[in-house]
């Protein structure tokens, strides 16, 4: 039950070998690919949205639990020790300053949900249209629920922390999980009629 079951993504479309250079070099391009999409706003009502919780979810989902979890880590130390990786950096702050921040709960949510999402993935979850959106939806829900959580405690837990922390992002959320939800079975489809 507690055992990876399937191959993830990353796994089924190249060599499946746990190199440490392979894992690395996963590790470098998922922090990076989740950098330019935490910069990247895509104009979208009622706020502009990012790709960064697409991105987090889909982390895990490709890298399974693991690697998922390390990279989006990684990718959380190099924004604490000032590098500007997270959205609106260096305009709105640096460092730990920014990660300690209104939005620091979101960020930390996202290393629990690429954990969530590569978990469900490695037992298959991603391979149906009805398993892709529940991993998706767990892993938003994980990152809105530590993010709220951390939140409150700058404005309050009332109407506000709702209106402020979730109402403005559901929409642009529920188009992302629909993309993936849509797109990882048929990558599935792919890579297994590829393999016949």
């Amino acid at each position: 039950m507690f055992q990876a079951q399937h191959l993830v993504l990353m796994d089924a479309l190249l060599d499946s070998s746990q190199s440490r250079f392979r894992s690395l070099g996963f590790l470098l391009s998922g922090s990076l690919l989740l950098t330019i999409s935490a910069k990247l706003q895509i104009p979208f009502y009622p706020v502009p949205m990012t790709l960064q919780t697409l991105v987090v979810l889909l982390l895990g989902i490709a890298f399974g639990w693991r690697l998922g979890f390390a990279t989006v880590v990684f990718y959380l130390v190099q924004g604490a020790v000032g590098l500007p990786v997270f959205a609106g950096t260096p305009e709105k702050g640096l460092g730990l300053a920014y990660l300690m921040g209104p939005t620091g709960g979101y960020l930390i949510g996202f290393a629990a949900a690429a954990a969530i999402t590569g978990w469900m993935a490695e037992r298959g979850f991603d391979r149906t249209v009805v398993g892709a959106a529940a991993a998706m939806f767990c892993g938003n829900a994980v990152i809105y629920a530590c993010g709220l959580a951390w939140l409150g405690q700058f404005i309050g837990y009332s109407e506000k922390l709702l209106a402020l922390g979730i109402t403005p992002f559901i929409l642009g959320d529920l188009v992302k999980i629909a993309l993936a939800t849509v797109s990882l079975p048929l990558v599935w489809r792919w890579i297994n009629h590829d393999k016949v």
